[in-house]
């Protein structure tokens, strides 16, 4: 049998502290050197093509964790005027049999996992005292990065920008009624524009469709950190070559940011990525190295991400009863 787990599933299942840590032990194990699939040297694929219109179509793996005894299979689709713009599944496997166990919403999967995996690289990242996060782009991955760093550090401030200032309004809202570890409101305030959030913010996150720099050299005081989402397919960029250049850039995966990243977006190569958050979190490299540094994380998503959290969810699910099973072979 086969468990459907959908979008009102996961998110009764999934529970920040819990993706946070299993994404932590992935990146650790990751930047160990540990490879995914006990011994093969199996490299991770993201798979993209054009579809007629404005969609495009992407597939990411295998997904594979040390330990986890199952694999992913994720498909997408984009559709940046749709709500929500990306639609598909994750299909988790048996590891040893190929038995189907789950068929999970991507949507919610991927912004999940990319949001909280973006809280982690954010907050090792910015400096320990900064507390005010901005962001560009009010969707589901930037208020998972503001939750999971709420949990990760104190959040005093936040500044919303995006191109429907409605929808910077409702995230803006959402997150008005938390508090900060010493008891104290958050406070919320709505930007013009991309250059306001990174004036008034030491933390900025950028989770947008831009196809054009959003932010340059110029607009970033010393000591910002920038988390740069939306630049995780070709032709998508948000910060600047000369930006970039100024930055200690750290990514998932270097290639895939070179090939289809932030870093070959804009023109630049393999120097100029300071290391990985998985080689950050195991200390094999130095992260920031000077308060007025500025420095960024800009990942483009690996398919052993959709599976921490995807069996998390379905282990969860086992021992609730949630989901509906479903038999594909009867």
């Amino acid at each position: 049998m086969t468990l459907l787990l959908g979008r009102s599933d996961l998110e009764r299942l999934l529970d920040v502290p819990a993706c946070l840590d299993a994404l932590r032990q992935g990146f650790g194990a990751e930047g160990s050197g540990a490879v995914e699939s006990g011994g093969q040297d199996v490299s991770p694929r993201r798979v993209r093509t054009d579809l007629p219109g404005p969609g495009t179509a992407t597939a990411l793996l295998p997904g594979l964790v040390p330990g986890v005894p199952a694999y992913t299979v994720k498909v997408n689709a984009k559709f940046p005027g749709a709500r929500p713009a990306l639609r598909g599944l994750v299909c988790l496997h048996d590891l040893a049999s190929g038995d189907l166990l789950a068929v999970l919403d991507s949507a919610t999967v991927t912004a999940w996992r990319t949001g909280l995996a973006a809280a982690l690289g954010t907050h090792l990242l910015a400096r320990p005292e900064a507390d005010r996060v901005g962001v560009v782009g009010a969707g589901a991955q930037a208020d998972l990065v503001v939750r999971g760093l709420s949990a990760l550090r104190t959040v005093r401030g936040l500044v919303v920008h995006d191109v429907d200032p409605e929808r910077a309004r409702a995230l803006g809202e959402a997150h008005a009624h938390g508090a900060t570890s010493d008891g104290g409101a958050v406070e919320v305030a709505v930007a013009a524009d991309a250059a306001e959030v990174a004036r008034r913010c030491g933390i900025v996150v950028l989770a947008t469709w831009a196809r054009s720099p959003l932010l340059s050299r110029t607009d970033v005081a010393p000591g910002t950190h920038l988390t740069s989402l939306g630049a995780d397919e070709p032709g998508k960029a948000e910060l600047t070559a000369d930006l970039l250049r100024l930055a200690r850039v750290f990514v998932d995966d270097v290639d895939l940011a070179v090939a289809a990243g932030a870093l070959g977006n804009v023109g630049l190569g393999h120097d100029q990525a300071a290391g990985t958050l998985g080689e950050l979190l195991t200390g094999r490299v130095a992260g920031r190295s000077a308060p007025g540094e500025v420095t960024v994380y800009a990942p483009v998503g690996l398919p052993w991400q959709d599976l921490a959290l995807s069996w998390l969810a379905y282990d969860a699910a086992r021992a609730t009863g949630l989901g509906t099973s479903y038999d594909w072979l009867a």
